[in-house]
């Protein structure tokens, strides 16, 4: 029977931390502060927006929230994104994504801030990660995914990670922060011949398709760790990954849940930025 790899496991374990760099910015009259921008009501959006403020809560680290109508024009986003993009007291942005399609989402990822942009959207922080420069800020999700191996002390260095998904949100991001930690990375995808050959060569397989359910017991080998990524709804409107859970489990040596996996550690490493951001203003 695999270990379930809990990701609230890992936020609890860097909560102190995290509690005490806060304290220390304070103590030194900086107060860190996310902004959270939002448009429109879309469910995914508001369910993470709960999270992401229940873990600032929890870490004393101040949030705004900005909500936009659905139907607001290009130009009048644009000046309101402006005035929190330029507000000394905003260290880091959230913006959610995707915006809906009356709107030029290029054009906001071309005003964004590269030191207040926490979930790695600008070409400046794209650029940084894939040259393996930490000054910048990789995507939340990625980042999550290795510090959850890390905190279950899953060997990096020479492991064979193959990551299902080349997203630019999760997929290559990933691949270059496990290339950093020295695994060695292969990136598949839907239209990979014979997936299942490729992913049972894995001794760490990660699912991030977006496809629900797609990897299963002949995706892999015995002893593999799988990390699944994915958040789907599946035929019956439950909530479940990329991974057959129930197919896999038997096999793996590790596993994360969906719900409970991956994304539980995503709001702390949204808390990690806002805080190294807050940090940059000390100089």
């Amino acid at each position: 029977m695999a270990q379930v790899l809990k990701g609230m496991e890992v936020a609890n374990g860097m909560k102190e931390r995290l509690i005490a760099e806060n304290a220390d910015l304070i103590a030194k009259g900086v107060t860190p502060c996310l902004a959270v921008v939002r448009v429109g009501e879309r469910q995914d959006d508001l369910a993470y927006e709960r999270g992401a403020l229940k873990r600032f809560e929890g870490l004393g680290i101040a949030v705004k929230v900005s909500v936009f109508s659905e139907d607001i024009g290009q130009a009048d986003f644009e000046t309101e994104f402006k005035k929190i993009n330029e507000d000394s007291t905003v260290h880091g942005i959230l913006l959610f994504r995707p915006l809906p399609k009356s709107l030029d989402e290029n054009a906001i990822l071309k005003i964004i801030d590269p030191e207040k942009d926490m979930d790695c959207m600008c070409d400046t922080n794209i650029a940084k990660v894939f040259a393996g420069d930490e000054s910048g800020y990789a995507p939340c999700t990625p980042e999550g995914v290795v510090e959850l191996l890390k905190h279950f002390e899953v060997p990096l260095k020479g492991s064979k990670v193959v990551i299902v998904g080349r997203s630019m949100v999760v997929g290559k991001p990933l691949a270059m922060l496990l290339l950093k930690e020295n695994a060695t990375v292969t990136i598949c995808h839907t239209r990979t011949a014979d997936l299942a050959a490729e992913c049972k060569a894995a001794n760490i397989l990660i699912a991030a398709a977006g496809k629900a359910k797609m990897i299963t017991a002949e995706h892999v080998k015995e002893g593999t760790v799988v990390i699944d990524v994915g958040i789907n709804v599946d035929e019956e409107g439950n909530l479940c990954g990329d991974v057959d859970f129930e197919a896999v489990e038997p096999l793996a040596s590790m596993i994360t849940p969906v719900p409970g996996g991956v994304g539980s550690v995503t709001t702390s490493i949204l808390a990690m930025h806002t805080l190294k951001a807050a940090a940059k203003t000390l100089g």
